[in-house]
């Protein structure tokens, strides 16, 4: 089996030398260990329908890649400089086969399978075959190819043999699946983070609407994905997705064109190399479409193909991905010493002149093709033109980045077989810890090496491969710009793209550089719908893509301070927002203040009653002795007007800003004053009803009323709103708040703790006014010195009125009115009993003195007791004339009987010299009652 396959590719090998299958084109140089080279020296094949009526030819590669051959020329000048070199393998001398790949898969596998078949041969025995004096090494490495999807077919094929592969241009993601592609290396960084790249660039500039196009191949699509998902990552939406070939015909770029043109999407993102983009831009150009942006991946965009005058009314503007430029010494001389007479191990330099100098040379095939009618006539060269005078990609040494990595790749061989020839045994990297041998090295030994690679090159870089195998670079952000002088391409530098530092610092753009559309400073417009302005929010429609949106209005209390916002912000507890909706103010802070007009205004009526009670409250002391301040009880109307006073300071303790103590003691503060004040009340109505119920005052009646079990009851109903407040206070204290709940103000009220316990508190008041209005209407008829009756029912029903209408008012009311409400509600009532109980009473005693008298009490007495007489008296003859009736049955007549009070005019006034007493006389028929009441100072207690 082993024989049968060293045949067949013994038989391969000598094909490769001799049929028109092999690449007959090639530089060749042997050397002790043999490189090869795969190289796009053509952009790509002719297509060419294959009949098979004959023997099939090799396809035609078409368009030269000048580019290309300066990257050919970059491994020839670096294995130029290892063999010169002394310290780096010495004594030993590099060779090279490198071929075209023409940018296809076919091309490069014909060279790949050179390779191997000539690896395969050396395995085996040949000498019993044929005598082979002209033997050719093994490739021990293999430095290319180019694209990914070339590069991806070479890879499947070198992994079978463990022949290490380098690519200084296939970024392809894929290829760092190492289970697939075991020896496939790379110096240029993966398309992973150059699809991240592209779209942290987008996002930069604010675009959300953009077109993807992609090569229909290894190194577009899988990098076309990459980008689609870090574009929905970030919420922006591509509106074509397109794949692109070179190979299109006509009729398919033609449709595609159209898509894009009728897009509204400016940007378009293409993932695909120079050829395959190519027939885009030309029918763009041919179409004069200028008001597209591009964004180039780093395959095309420094392309030569592309990067022509012509376009540039399409392309000036692109923004493109590139790779840091590095530095190669002397390679600028090398590339001018080119000459196709002096070199004869380069194949491909003979096409390069005459691509350049547009012309054939003497002994060019290409002349005789031309003879026959197959190719276009051209001016015969000498080949001794000055390459140096030509306007050439091939000599734009300014930036090397392709160029550089295939000279980075080339010493990375080079330094791989310095560490094997230098191997310590014992400290090698393969089978206990042995070495290479140096006589008979592999390709799979040398990949090993390559694994571990890890040196200082010439210009004082770390190379090193990842485990991946590949090479940490970044990436240069280009722009390109129209040249002043020629109106070439100018790639300029704008920025650049460091994938291995922290996200968020990845990215740098100098704005200032930018020429967008190779003239204008002002950015291009890509969204699907207009910048949203402050102030309002992007509103989804229906049946779009997200990116689609209309402008809808932040509702009240929220704000958006930029355009295009997606939500709109919700504003603190304390702000609000303005008429626009784009920024928020801090909300009026409202209470019921001391320095408003209603604030003053109720102030002024509590200091005033605090003021007219302490009036009253003067007059009753200075007069405490008069018959009117007596028969007021004059003990309880002092603290009936201490409790006034109390009612109207419980007042001020609801203007102002509410703190926690205050609104703590406001509630307390007024519910006690209250029930004392009524308290008083009740129980001075009460005692003086009780007396002149009593037929004869006894001295029960004088120890029950005495003054000091007057004031026990009123400390007893005063402690049980004591009480009561204690509870609530205890349990649920209550505390001020911030109500937020008004759009542009917040008031600072106090929170109740228990609505239920504040019930309680005005309930009870309530309740004691009630029993305060029962006592008071009953005892109405009682001598008006000694009661105010009627003016305690009226003061009771403006108690009740005020405080049955408090109760809707309060929980209707908000912010600081219902402070302002409960307020107005203490005053009124207050006013209410200070005025009904002791303004007739002042009246009396500095308008009318002479009603304050004793004689004037007694007239009001004696007529209350006629009153009470004659209605007994009435009530006993009814009774009597009933008796008698139904006992005699007589209808003979009762004697009459008559009533009668026998005064004088000196009955109420007292004669001189006499005491003030009062006699009168109330008779009934037959016989005479007197009643006498003494009025005495010594004997007031016993009355009142």
């Amino acid at each position: 089996m082993a024989f049968s396959l060293g045949y067949y590719l013994l038989l391969l090998g000598s094909v490769q030398l001799t049929s028109t299958y092999g690449p007959y084109q090639r530089a060749q140089k042997t050397g002790d260990i043999l490189l090869g080279g795969l190289f796009p020296i053509h952009f790509g094949v002719a297509s060419k329908d294959q009949d098979l009526a004959a023997r099939p030819e090799s396809t035609q590669c078409v368009r030269y890649n000048f580019r290309g051959f300066r990257w050919l020329q970059a491994m020839i000048f670096a294995i130029d400089e290892i063999n010169n070199s002394s310290s780096l393998l010495p004594n030993i001398t590099l060779g090279y086969r490198i071929y075209d790949t023409c940018n296809t898969v076919s091309k490069a596998l014909e060279a790949t399978l050179s390779f191997v078949a000539q690896n395969k041969m050396d395995s085996i025995n040949l000498d019993e075959f044929c005598n082979c004096t002209d033997h050719i090494p093994s490739t021990i490495a293999v430095v290319g190819a180019s694209g990914s999807a070339v590069s991806t077919a070479v890879a499947n094929l070198l992994s079978l043999f463990y022949i290490p592969q380098i690519s200084y241009a296939s970024s392809s993601r894929l290829l760092s699946n190492k289970n697939q592609y075991k020896s496939f290396m790379r110096t240029i960084p993966t398309d992973e983070y150059q699809a991240t790249a592209m779209a942290d660039i987008i996002a930069y500039f604010q675009w959300n609407w953009v077109i993807a196009v992609a090569s229909d191949d290894e190194y577009g699509r899988p990098g076309i994905e990459k980008f689609e998902k870090e574009m929905e990552e970030r919420d922006i939406c591509i509106h074509l997705n397109e794949f692109i070939s070179q190979y299109f015909e006509d009729h398919e770029i033609q449709a595609l064109v159209d898509r894009i043109e009728n897009s509204t999407a400016k940007v378009i993102v293409v993932f695909a190399s120079g050829p395959d983009v190519e027939p885009l831009i030309k029918e763009m150009a041919r179409r004069n479409i200028t008001d597209r942006l591009w964004l180039a991946s780093e395959a095309w965009a420094s392309s030569s193909l592309i990067a022509k005058p012509e376009y540039l009314d399409v392309m000036a503007g692109t923004i493109g991905f590139a790779l840091r430029p590095g530095h190669i010494p002397g390679f600028k001389e090398f590339l001018q010493q080119v000459q196709p007479k002096k070199v004869s191990h380069n194949e491909f330099i003979r096409e390069f002149w005459e691509e350049t100098f547009n012309c054939y040379l003497e002994d060019s095939l290409r002349l005789q093709e031309s003879e026959n009618g197959t190719e276009s006539s051209r001016p015969l060269c000498s080949g001794d033109e000055d390459i140096t005078s030509a306007e050439t990609p091939y000599l734009d040494y300014t930036h090397l980045r392709i160029s550089y990595n295939v000279y980075v790749a080339v010493y990375s061989i080079a330094q791989a077989l310095q560490d094997i020839l230098t191997c310590t045994p014992g400290r090698g990297l393969f089978a206990n810890s042995s070495c290479a041998d140096t006589k008979d090295m592999e390709a799979w030994q040398v990949l090993k090496q390559l694994r571990h690679l890890d040196y200082i090159d010439s210009i004082g870089e770390k190379v090193h491969f990842d485990e991946n195998a590949e090479m940490w670079g970044n990436y240069t952000i280009i722009n390109w710009h129209r040249s002043t002088e020629d109106a070439s391409v100018v790639f300029e530098e704008i920025g650049y793209y460091n994938m291995h530092i922290k996200k968020g610092s990845k990215l740098y753009i100098d704005n200032a550089k930018i020429l967008w559309n190779g003239y204008s400073t002002e950015l291009p417009f890509s969204n699907c719908s207009e910048d949203c302005d402050p102030g309002t929010r992007k509103g989804i429609i229906d049946s779009e893509p997200t990116c689609c949106f209309e402008c809808k209005e932040c509702s009240d209390g929220e704000y958006s301070n930029h355009k295009d916002a997606s939500v709109c912000t919700k504003c603190p507890n304390n702000s609000w927002s303005n008429g626009n909706h784009t920024f928020c103010f801090l909300k009026e802070i409202e209470f019921l203040a001391w320095t408003e007009p209603f604030g003053i205004a109720l102030t002024i009526f509590a200091v005033l009653g605090v003021l007219l009670t302490a009036f009253v409250l003067g007059v009753f002391a200075r007069f405490r002795n008069t018959p009117i301040v007596k028969a007021t009880n004059r003990e309880l109307s002092y603290l009936l007007l201490f409790s006034l006073v109390c009612c109207f300071s419980s007042s001020l303790m609801f203007i102002g800003e509410p703190q926690d103590w205050t609104c703590r003691l406001r509630q307390p503060a007024f519910g006690i004053s209250f029930v004392l004040c009524i308290s008083c009340i009740l129980v001075k109505t009460n005692r003086v009803l009780l007396v002149f119920e009593a037929k004869i005052p006894t001295s029960l009646h004088r120890k029950w009323w005495g003054l000091n079990l007057q004031f026990l009851l009123v400390f007893l109903c005063t402690f049980v709103q004591v009480m009561i407040c204690v509870v609530w206070l205890y349990n649920a204290p209550p505390a001020s708040s911030k109500n937020h709940d008004i759009d542009e103000i917040i008031f600072i009220t106090c929170n109740e703790g228990s609505m239920m316990a504040l019930g309680f508190l005005i309930g009870y008041t309530c309740l004691l006014a009630a029993i305060c209005f029962f006592f008071a209407f009953k005892s109405r008829k009682l001598p008006e010195n000694f009661t105010e009756a009627k003016f305690i029912t009226f003061s009771m029903l403006i108690f009740f009125i005020v405080w049955i209408s408090f109760i809707p008012a309060y929980f209707s009311t908000y912010g600081k009115f219902v402070s302002a409400v409960e307020v107005i509600a203490i005053l009124a009532s207050s006013f209410g009993l200070l005025a009904c109980l002791f303004f007739h009473k002042v009246y009396i005693i500095l308008f009318k003195p002479s009603r304050n008298t004793i004689e004037e009490v007694r007239c009001s007495t004696a007529a209350h007791a006629f009153k009470v007489a004659a209605k007994a008296t009435l009530k006993h003859n009814t009774a009597s004339r009933k008796r008698s009736g139904s006992n005699g049955g007589s209808s003979g007549s009762s004697p009459s009987s008559s009533i009668s009070l026998k005064t004088n005019g000196n009955d109420c006034e007292p004669s001189a010299g006499q005491p003030r007493i009062h006699r009168p006389r109330v008779s009934f028929g037959s016989g005479t009652v007197t009643l006498s009441l003494s009025f005495d100072e010594s004997r007031r207690s016993s009355v009142m």
